[in-house]
């Protein structure tokens, strides 16, 4: 064991790294773990935050090192449709990570979701690569559901910011019928 740390990732400083670790979607969510690169450089990261890692990004050692990161295959489902964006608004809607691309969907395997999306007339097909989901609006590489990290409620004169007992925050979600429109849908709050 050596005595390598790093306390900060370096964004899209990867490709510049002589060695890599390869890691999954949830592993790549970290604030203190031990890794172990490809090339054998053991290492601890102790960074300030919990915080997620990207494919490309990398880990400043303390000996002044870069180890970049790779996203490591995994098992997923990908959803293609005649629909895509509709299927995308339902997967979103339950804040669930999804990657995004022109002609297809990736999520993580999940059953339930996955008869979810067969029944709006999604085709599915198991595969296994690397899982690269869009990042939250506020996540920063995560979709973070009904957590108030990264972000506030507003500022308008009169907001309580407090998160006391007793201090609510409303959360909308709306129901629709299968074949609705989510811009064609009034919202009225």
């Amino acid at each position: 064991m050596t005595g390598l740390h790093s306390h900060q990732v370096l964004r899209g400083a990867g490709r510049e790294a002589a060695d890599h670790v390869t890691l999954g979607y949830e592993a790549r969510l970290l604030r203190r773990k031990r890794l172990d690169s490809e090339g054998g450089t053991s290492f601890l990261v102790d960074l300030a935050e919990t915080t997620s890692v990207n494919e490309g990004d990398a880990f400043a050692l303390s000996d002044g090192s870069l180890v970049g990161v790779r996203a490591a295959p995994e098992p997923l489902i990908e959803v293609t449709g005649p629909n895509l964006p509709r299927l995308a608004w339902h997967i979103g809607n339950r804040h669930t990570p999804c990657q995004i691309d022109s002609a297809r969907l990736l999520i993580a395997q999940d059953h339930v979701l996955a008869a979810m999306l067969a029944g709006l007339g999604a085709s599915l097909k198991d595969v296994t690569e690397p899982f690269l989901p869009e990042g939250g609006a506020y996540g920063h590489g995560r979709t973070m559901g009904h957590e108030h990290g990264g972000h506030d409620h507003g500022t308008e004169p009169g907001h309580d910011q407090s998160h006391e007992p007793g201090h609510r925050h409303v959360h909308v979600h709306v129901s629709r019928a299968p074949g609705d429109d989510p811009e064609d849908v009034p919202l009225d709050v």
